[in-house]
């Protein structure tokens, strides 16, 4: 199978298929759902991390000797992260309130809210895609890697979004369909990659470390904090507990495959 297909495959695994898991999930009775999510939360903390530290950074570190260039580029990242998030391009709502695309009453009508959820969608599923190619033209394993670390974190973000789509107005089909056709802009960040990155080789060091910066902030701003929002012990120990299942997860997948 050639490169390529590899990459379509797992760019829709990380895009369409998470829309389609979100999807079926949200056919789960609420009281069940709400309890389910949270530990979906945290076993996409423990992958994004192990992604992130385990098989990203050292696959980029490995192409490079400019290891001070590697660091400000991850540095930078994150900020340019940070920046779209402010943007509201890059928020992640895995709840049935999002503060950074729920309007303020009396400020946006309620159909805002869900354009900047799809707009945000798109932009991130697109970034997806380019990390996603990147990946896979280092190294086939390392870009399955990616791939199920993105959808282990695609698939809750995905339940939060229909949910503030159905409160902005959205029927159920209509928020289904729209968020299949931002999924697909994986696939088309995925493509651009592909041939943009083909004769450039010297930077895909560096689109790994931007991969890398994405999925430590994604975990450690969007998604680590909303575990704090419980203390109990028996709490903290399964958040703790799922978060490190996702980095074995991880890497038993990087080790088995390499």
């Amino acid at each position: 199978m050639s490169l390529f297909i590899w990459i379509l495959l797992f760019s829709l695994l990380g895009g369409v298929l998470s829309v389609l898991a979100a999807a079926l999930f949200l056919l789960i009775p609420g009281f069940t759902r709400d309890r389910l999510l949270p530990h979906f939360v945290s076993f996409a903390i423990g992958a994004l991390l192990g992604a992130a530290f385990l098989a990203l950074l050292p696959h980029s570190l490995a192409g490079t000797d400019d290891f001070h260039l590697l660091g400000m580029t991850v540095l930078l990242g994150v900020l340019g992260f940070f920046l779209l998030e402010k943007m509201v391009l890059w928020r992640h709502c895995h709840h049935e309130v999002c503060e950074a695309h729920t309007p303020e009453p009396h400020t946006h009508d309620n159909n805002a809210a869900g354009t900047l959820i799809l707009i945000g969608d798109g932009v991130h599923n697109f970034v997806d895609g380019v990390l996603i190619a990147a990946a896979f033209m280092t190294d086939i394993h390392l870009g399955i890697v990616t791939a199920l670390a993105v959808a282990a974190h695609e698939i809750p973000q995905e339940v939060g979004d229909f949910a503030v789509l159905l409160q902005s107005g959205f029927s159920k089909r209509k928020a289904f369909l729209y968020n299949v056709l931002a999924s697909l802009t994986t696939l088309i960040g995925a493509g651009l990659a592909y041939y943009s990155l083909a004769d450039m080789q010297q930077a895909l060091p560096y689109v790994l470390a931007v991969a890398a910066s994405s999925f430590i902030y994604i975990a450690v701003a969007d998604l680590i904090p909303g575990l704090h929002k419980r203390v109990e012990f028996g709490a903290t120990m399964q958040q703790i507990a799922l978060i490190l299942l996702g980095v074995v997860v991880i890497y038993l997948a990087h080790s088995t495959l390499h």
